[in-house]
C-alpha cells in the first residue's frame, strides 16, 4: 500500500514537472524575439527621417510635432528639442509616441504618454560629416504577439546635403547601421542591419 502510495507521488511530481517543461518551452522562441523587434524595424527609418525633418524646420529649440502613419495603421509622432546656431555639430534630443501603430497588420505597438522612448542623435560636420545616435524605450505589443518589447540600439551614418534644398541635411542612403538588443517576452534578439 505504502509502496504503491509512494509510486504515485512519484508519477505525479514527474507529471507536474512534465506540464511545467511543456510551457517553459514556449517562454524562450528566438523566432519570436525576431518577429517582435521585425515589426519595429520600418518605424525606426520613420523616427530618424522625422528628427530631421524637425531639425531642418527648426527656428527654435523646439521642434514642431512631426507626424507619420504606419504601413497599416496608427501613428508615430516624433517631438523634441535641437539645437540651434551657427556651428557644425548640432544635437537632437527627442521622443517617440506610438498610437496603434502597425507596420505589418500583424503586431501593433503602442507607448507610454508618460515614458515615452528617446531618440538623441549628433550631428557632426554638417552637412557632409557624420551621424550618431541611440533609441531606447518601451513598446507595449498587441496582436499575434504579446507584451512589452524593449529597444536598447544605437546607430551610426553619414550626413549629405538635402538634393532639394542643400540648405538643409539629411542621412546619407545606404550608411546607416544600426545594432543592439530588442527584448521581448520571447527573448533578446540582437539587431545589426545596415540601410
Amino acid at each position: 500500500m505504502r509502496t504503491d502510495l509512494s509510486r504515485r507521488r512519484l508519477l505525479g511530481a514527474a507529471g507536474g514537472a512534465g506540464l511545467l517543461a511543456a510551457c517553459g518551452e514556449g517562454v524562450k522562441n528566438d523566432e519570436d524575439a525576431r518577429r517582435a523587434y521585425v515589426g519595429l524595424d520600418a518605424h525606426i527609418d520613420k523616427a530618424i527621417a522625422l528628427g530631421f525633418a524637425g531639425f531642418n524646420a527648426a527656428s527654435s529649440a523646439n521642434i514642431s510635432p512631426q507626424m507619420t502613419t504606419g504601413t497599416v495603421s496608427g501613428t508615430l509622432t516624433v517631438t523634441g528639442q535641437v539645437d540651434q546656431g551657427a556651428s557644425a555639430n548640432k544635437g537632437m534630443r527627442l521622443f517617440e509616441e506610438l498610437v496603434m501603430y502597425s507596420d505589418d497588420g500583424k503586431l501593433v505597438y503602442a507607448t507610454d504618454a508618460a515614458a515615452k522612448p528617446a531618440l538623441n542623435m549628433q550631428l557632426k560636420s554638417i552637412p557632409t560629416g557624420t551621424l550618431t545616435g541611440t533609441l531606447i524605450g518601451n513598446y507595449a505589443m498587441t496582436g499575434e504577439l504579446k507584451g512589452t518589447v524593449m529597444l536598447n540600439l544605437s546607430f551610426t551614418g553619414q550626413l549629405q546635403p538635402n538634393a532639394v534644398d542643400m540648405s538643409k541635411v539629411e542621412r546619407k542612403p545606404g550608411t546607416t547601421t544600426i545594432t543592439g538588443t530588442a527584448t521581448s517576452p520571447a527573448g533578446t534578439y540582437q539587431v545589426n542591419v545596415t540601410r
